[in-house]
């Protein structure tokens, strides 16, 4: 069996720009197939073509909107039918950055859509072939805004903390089989996610912006560490042990029927 038959092929969504479009090309030069999915055909298919001359890899394309739920339908089946898929990139999201007040209906419906529902039902759909195959991985692309959030993320914020808790709460699920998980915990990224968010990458502090070349890169090496968690821009990572430690001592000392003293009326 050729090492290309072996790695399978990679799921990789959004796709057509930023850090979907640097994965992208990073699994096709390990020697994955992909299948690439985002919403617009023509670019989608331009990255294609470029894989395919540059890696000689196989490369499918399908366009999709996340958000329109028979097109997540779409992608979910053929996630789920294809046994030659070995791992997906949860990549696509979208990020409206501003006050609740000033957020439209439709940017909040929109961040729900593909931060949440189009991650869990693609996560569900890959897993639920992953155990039944005993192998495979799955990659949740998340943010440090979900586990922190700022006067104008509280929804984006909320987005991402649902995929941290899903993600750690898959990795307990899987722990002990041939299936792997990881979350991916980027922070600021020059990509073009900025732009559409409503705050320009240029606002951003100099020096705390990473590049999405880099950010794909280290996200890329902790898989191959092992990294249930990993962190592109943070060098100790002490702190992240730090952080799930007390997390769970908290969760320890949560678990009592009595309230806690300081709610008790005194005498």
């Amino acid at each position: 069996m050729s090492e290309q038959a072996t790695l399978g092929t990679a799921v990789v969504t959004g796709a057509s720009a930023g850090l979907g479009k640097i994965y992208a090309d990073r699994l096709a030069r390990r020697g994955h197939d992909l299948l690439l999915v985002a919403r617009r055909a023509d670019l989608l298919e331009e990255v294609a073509a470029s894989l395919r001359a540059t890696y000689g890899v196989k490369v499918q394309t399908l366009a999709a909107d996340l958000a329109a739920a028979g097109d997540l339908e779409r992608v979910s089946k053929a996630v789920a039918a294809d046994p030659s898929v070995t791992l997906l990139i949860n990549n696509a999201g979208l990020s409206t950055l501003a006050p609740v007040a000033l957020t439209t209906s439709a940017q909040l419906q929109s961040m729900l859509d593909v931060n949440i529902n189009a991650l869990a039902h693609l996560s569900h759909a890959a897993l639920t072939a992953f155990k039944a195959r005993n192998r495979g991985t799955l990659v949740n692309i998340g943010s440090v805004l979900g586990f922190y959030t700022l006067p104008i993320s509280s929804i984006y914020s909320g987005t991402k903390a649902f995929v941290v808790a899903f993600t750690r709460g898959l990795q307990e699920e899987v722990a002990g089989t041939g299936v792997k998980v990881q979350l991916v915990l980027p922070a600021a990224t020059a990509t073009d996610i900025w732009e559409l968010s409503g705050v320009p990458v240029s606002a951003l502090a100099e020096g705390t912006v990473m590049q999405a070349e880099e950010c794909v890169d280290a996200a890329l090496a902790g898989l191959d560490l092992g990294e249930a968690i990993t962190l592109p821009s943070v060098n100790d990572a002490a702190l992240l042990t730090g952080f799930t430690d007390a997390s769970a001592k908290l969760f320890g000392a949560s678990q009592t029927s009595k309230p806690a003293a300081r709610y008790l009326a005194t005498a």
